[in-house]
């Protein structure tokens, strides 16, 4: 009898570890999917600010629009999502929990070595969740507010002490990575 089980569970076995990886895979996909429905929507959104109030006008679009993007993201998807980055803009938003930082950490050094900033992305089982961040390279239209501090205008300078007091991103150049998108969901 015992035998009989142990030649059962031997025979189960590749088929259980298979649909644990589909199911993994199929988690990665719709994280990625959920991840990167932000970033266009953000980016129409700030290209059409930009053109009618320019750069220095357009900060609430980050500040404000991109947040309740966010949230009905979130509210259409099921997956909790949030911009995260190792130099602030919003320190209540967008500091990273323990395990963003660690993979905000590990997307610098894998892109000193490297990798392309755009392609960084991490997806694992987090305790009762699956968690996954995807790496946000700074663009051209980010360095007017993100860009080296002797680059931004007097207004956009202004704006952002206005709205981020304690403002800790900028500094960047493109393709640097800014900070990532996370999205996370309890597993059932």
């Amino acid at each position: 009898m015992k035998k009989r089980l142990i030649v059962a569970a031997v025979l189960i076995a590749p088929f259980a570890a298979t649909g644990a990886y589909a199911n993994e895979d199929a988690l990665l996909d719709e994280a990625r999917q959920v991840a990167m429905s932000l970033p266009p929507r953000l980016m129409v959104s700030l290209q059409e600010e930009i053109g009618r109030s320019g750069i220095g006008g357009a900060i609430p679009v980050c500040k404000e629009m991109a947040p309740k993007m966010a949230g009905e993201i979130s509210k259409q998807t099921g997956w909790q999502i949030r911009r995260v980055s190792l130099k602030t803009r919003n320190e209540s938003r967008a500091t990273p929990d323990a395990w963003e930082k660690t993979a905000l950490e590990e997307f610098d050094q894998r892109a000193a070595a490297g990798e392309q900033p755009s392609k960084l992305e991490k997806g694992a089982q987090v305790g009762t969740e699956y968690r996954y961040l995807k790496a946000l390279p700074v663009q051209t239209l980010c360095l007017g507010c993100h860009g080296l501090p002797d680059q931004l205008t007097p207004e956009v300078k202004a704006a952002l002490r206005q709205n981020y007091p304690g403002d800790q991103a900028t500094g960047y150049t493109e393709g640097q990575i800014r900070g990532a998108i996370s999205v996370r969901k309890r597993l059932p």
